[in-house]
């Protein structure tokens, strides 16, 4: 039994690996397999293949997978808390919060104004956005926390969360009503999700709060597998409920919120990723279910963006709707698979 297990998970390396590669070789521009290999171990030199492999779509794939890997494990866990087969990183609001934040910095600061107070700040726009995201989803989390601490129902922190996202996206609604239209398009085309706007020095900040977020989520996969189990029996087991709760809302908050202010609002991997990974893996021991939540989660990042590219062509479509696309069919076909849906996690 543990040696199919890890020959499963190794398996998800391999393909993981080769879809890192395709999304390297697709592009505007061809590159051939040989000259990706000659740019990265320095044998063949060629400064325009440096750069678009080094500036463009190295970080772009790289990107694509930590939002993969962070986006899956978010919804992991969510589904594990609040015993939701459909919960997703989306679920308390935090991405809500996360595009409120984004949305009072593009219809508020949008015009001239704004871009003035940016520059005096001496900051680029892109980071603004960012920290607006990052700092949206925090607002919402904070409030969720405060909550949870006087809720104990994990069902009603649900629908409070539900709630919370609503009112977020009827803020951003009525503040979309009075903007200008050309400060609207811009907050929709953030809106459509994207993996390639982010900077190098960038995917450094982007990288650490994901591996930050990924390391914590294995500390918390033992309470994960004890709340499979029902709360009492957790409880019974010496578990703190509450604290162990708020880890999991705080690292999913983490993980969720810097993914959306880095790259959007990217829907269905959170909520897909998690029963891929129960059915290919056979367990629902979080131990494993963790890593090949990361493992699917980059390679079906991965395999959006390649198709996002449209190969053959010089167009690109917006990631979340290539998300959508693949997501959707697959939550609809766990659902006509599985007999007892809620049994499943």
């Amino acid at each position: 039994m543990y040696k199919e297990k890890v020959a499963r998970l190794l398996s998800l390396c391999l393909c993981l690996g080769i879809l890192f590669i395709v999304d390297l070789l697709v592009g505007s521009v061809y590159i051939s397999f040989s000259d990706i290999w000659g740019a990265i171990s320095g044998s063949k030199s060629n400064e325009i293949v440096n750069r678009i492999l080094f500036d463009i779509r190295f970080p772009k794939a790289v990107t694509a997978g930590l939002a993969g890997a962070a986006l899956s494990v978010s919804g992991l866990k969510m589904q594990t808390l609040f015993r939701n087969p459909l919960a997703g990183p989306s679920v308390l609001g935090i991405t809500a919060g996360a595009s409120l934040g984004v949305a009072s910095v593009m219809l508020l600061m949008g015009g001239v104004l704004g871009n003035v107070s940016v520059a005096a700040l001496g900051m680029s726009m892109s980071w603004v956005i960012v920290i607006a995201g990052v700092l949206g989803a925090m607002a919402v989390m904070s409030v969720i926390l405060l909550v949870s601490t006087k809720v104990n129902d994990n069902i009603a922190l649900l629908v409070i969360g539900i709630m919370m996202g609503n009112l977020t996206i009827a803020f951003v609604s009525i503040w979309q009503y009075f903007s200008a239209p050309e400060q609207i398009q811009d907050y929709l085309m953030w809106t459509f999700g994207s993996v390639g706007g982010v900077t190098s020095f960038q995917l450094w900040v982007l990288a650490f709060n994901v591996l930050v977020g990924l390391v914590f989520s294995f500390l918390l996969a033992k309470p994960l597998n004890m709340f499979l189990l029902g709360e009492r029996y957790a409880q019974s087991m010496g578990l703190e409920i509450g604290k162990s709760r708020i880890g999991i809302i705080l690292v999913s908050s983490l993980l969720a919120g810097t993914i959306t202010g880095f790259c959007g609002p990217i829907g269905f991997v959170g909520v897909a990723v998690p029963h891929l990974a129960r059915v290919w893996m056979k367990t629902s021991d979080h131990k494993l279910l963790i890593p090949s939540c990361v493992l699917i989660g980059v390679s079906i990042m991965l395999l959006c963006d390649v198709i996002s590219q449209l190969p053959g062509t010089n167009a690109t479509l917006p990631i979340n709707a290539v998300t959508a696309l693949i997501g959707s069919p697959i939550v609809i076909w766990v659902i006509l698979k599985s007999k007892n849906l809620k049994r499943s996690i």
